[in-house]
């Protein structure tokens, strides 16, 4: 029996090593960040014209999140893929992209190592993915502050519903990628509007395509990407239609094309953007928002980091209007994971449009979101954001 006992103890140890390894050839990651600080705006609306604002500001410098990534090792190079991601504000616990649990990114999918990655769920678009890293939002602190205004040109929270994505592998750099987001709505592939019966509003059906390729050696990067979003009011949560006070809603479709290029070296990088984004109204009438960038980032040392960017940004069609934006920041890294950051960010607007028979001025917003800091209210073409801040990642 002590000889059988021995045989069967030794038999269990090959069998044990064969768990380890499948083991070790899976893993699933918990990651997130946290990015809190004080935030002063000389011009903020308020019922009755501006006032200046001091707040408590969390997400600007990268939005706040948790998340599981995972990864299952299905042999031949062939691997199962998946991220499941929420947001949530700091300042208050609660979850955000409108409650959603992981509203930032959930999707499943396989990975082929020589061919790409077939995804399914809540996904970014091209737009985001191939064009965001050529700006100073990137590249910077600077973050939500300094995306092009209420992020119309989708390069930072273009998050589409029920979306399949194919994504090329890497080849010496290069990378494309296509992507549909269904409807969902029996008989309506391509999509449906919202509209009303009595008092009662019933939305339709939101469908978007995004398409996109770049290139990236480390030293040099260059993208382009379209991104189609047919009845952005319908999707959940909804796209917006404003820019600054300016509300060129309700929208049949936005269609936004970007291209964007970066240059780095040890020292520092420098980088350029231009966005052209159709804001076509369901009444016909369209208007043209087209986004020029360019800037630059020096590295006095290792953990010391300054940059400096412009934006133009310029409204035509049926609505106008014309927004200059300058953003510095400087940036302090204590380790790999924890910085502290200060950010000094200028708009100016100029402009008006005829609303109900009466020349409404153009205000000025910073910020990728209404949220963030507000319009400059009535009386204010000019708004100055002050920001120290301190970011962590694990």
């Amino acid at each position: 029996m002590p000889g059988d006992a021995l045989r069967w103890r030794l038999a269990i140890i090959p069998l044990c090593l064969t768990c380890t390894v499948a083991r070790a050839q899976s893993s699933v990651t918990l990651y997130g960040l946290i990015d809190a600080g004080v935030t002063y705006a000389n011009h903020v609306a308020t019922s009755t014209g501006h006032e200046s604002l001091v707040r408590f500001a969390d997400g600007v410098a990268q939005g706040n999140r948790w998340g599981i990534r995972g990864v299952e090792d299905l042999g031949d190079g062939l691997r199962a893929i998946f991220t499941v991601e929420s947001g949530f504000a700091v300042g208050t616990g609660t979850i955000l992209q409108g409650g959603a649990l992981f509203g930032r990114q959930a999707w499943v999918g396989l990975e082929a190592k020589s061919i790409g990655s077939l995804t399914f769920g809540r996904q970014y678009t091209l737009s985001r993915d191939f064009i965001h890293n050529y700006t100073i939002a990137h590249e910077s602190p600077a973050g939500n502050y300094a995306y092009h205004i209420n992020d119309l040109d989708q390069l930072v929270t273009s998050r589409i519903n029920n979306a399949v994505r194919f994504t090329s592998a890497d080849v010496s750099g290069f990378r494309f990628g296509v992507m549909y987001g269904f409807s969902n709505q029996a008989g309506e592939f391509a999509g449906s509007p919202s509209s009303a019966a009595g008092t009662v509003n019933s939305e339709g059906s939101s469908r978007t395509y995004s398409v996109g390729a770049n290139y990236d050696n480390e030293s040099f990067g260059f993208g382009i990407a379209y991104t189609n979003i047919r009845f952005p009011a319908s999707a959940t949560p909804a796209f917006t239609a404003t820019i600054a006070n300016v509300d060129t809603g309700p929208l049949r479709n936005i269609k936004t094309l970007g291209i964007g290029s970066r240059y780095v070296a040890d020292i520092g990088a420098i980088w350029g953007n231009w966005t052209h984004t159709q804001l076509v109204a369901i009444d016909g009438q369209s208007s043209t928002l087209n986004n020029y960038e360019i800037g630059g980032k020096y590295a006095f040392t290792s953990a010391v980091t300054s940059g400096l960017g412009y934006t133009f940004s310029a409204l035509s069609g049926r609505w106008t209007g014309r927004w200059h934006q300058i953003n510095s920041f400087i940036d302090y890294k204590f380790s790999k994971t924890t910085e502290i950051y200060a950010l000094a960010i200028y708009q100016k607007a100029s402009g008006s449009n005829e609303v109900d028979g009466q020349q409404v001025p153009v205000q000025a917003e910073i910020g990728a979101s209404s949220t963030f800091i507000g319009n400059s209210g009535i009386g204010a073409n000019t708004q100055l954001a002050l920001r120290i801040g301190l970011l962590h990642k694990f």
